[in-house]
């Protein structure tokens, strides 16, 4: 299968994840729009983002948060991230003839903070960090490049932007904005940077890294 258009990425930490994917929506070398939402809340403390065909991952949103409202109203309770999980795995597999074109992170928080990726046939990976789409390169070198367990749910939305960022300069169907779904114990958040927020975000951001900012509050010895 070929590389699916777009970008999208997920962070888990300690406190929290973060699910994070440019707006950009275009098929070979045409742009159809510059406002693709690429990211949804399934739940209270749970999200799905992804990469690949709009139509493909509008109906796996939908499909997906009708199947776990479903299970919360019979079961009394909500349902844990790697049930949300399993439940798009078994859709993607019962597809794997004809596959959705799009590969999906889900995250959220139970008893603690869980990301998982699924391909479009509902292979389950559980990571700290994950990137999809055709700025994985751009993106998860970032991500390897500055990821800590330890660091706070902003550290990793600002991580988030900035691997973004950098696929978005040069992937050709990466652009446009960003739609980002931070998930903590405390609250749970949405909101869309313009390219010209993200801009000046990344250039405040781009030194130090969260290891070189936990090192200078160290006290010297």
């Amino acid at each position: 299968m070929e590389t699916l258009p777009g970008t999208t990425v997920g962070i888990r930490v300690e406190e929290g994840v973060v699910l994070a994917a440019e707006k950009r929506v275009a098929y070979q070398l045409y742009l159809m729009s510059k406002s693709g939402k690429k990211v949804y809340l399934i739940l209270d403390k749970m999200g799905l983002a992804s990469a690949g065909l709009m139509a493909d991952m509008q109906t796996l949103a939908r499909i997906l948060e009708a199947e776990m409202r479903l299970y919360e109203l019979t079961s009394g309770m909500p349902p844990k991230v790697h049930t949300v999980a399993k439940t798009l795995s078994y859709i993607l597999y019962g597809r794997r003839l004809f596959p959705y074109y799009a590969e999906v992170l889900v995250g959220g928080i139970d008893e603690g903070s869980h990301l998982y990726t699924l391909d479009p046939i509902g292979a389950i990976i559980e990571d700290n960090y994950s990137a999809l789409g055709s700025g994985t390169q751009l993106a998860i070198s970032i991500i390897e490049a500055e990821y800590e367990s330890n660091m706070t749910v902003e550290d990793a939305k600002m991580l988030a932007l900035k691997s973004l960022y950098a696929a978005m300069k040069r992937d050709a169907s990466s652009g446009d904005g960003v739609d980002l779904l931070a998930i903590s114990k405390d609250k749970t958040y949405e909101h869309m940077y313009p390219l010209s927020e993200i801009d000046s975000i990344c250039l405040l951001y781009t030194s130090p890294s969260p290891r070189d900012r936990q090192k200078s509050r160290m006290p010297s010895s």
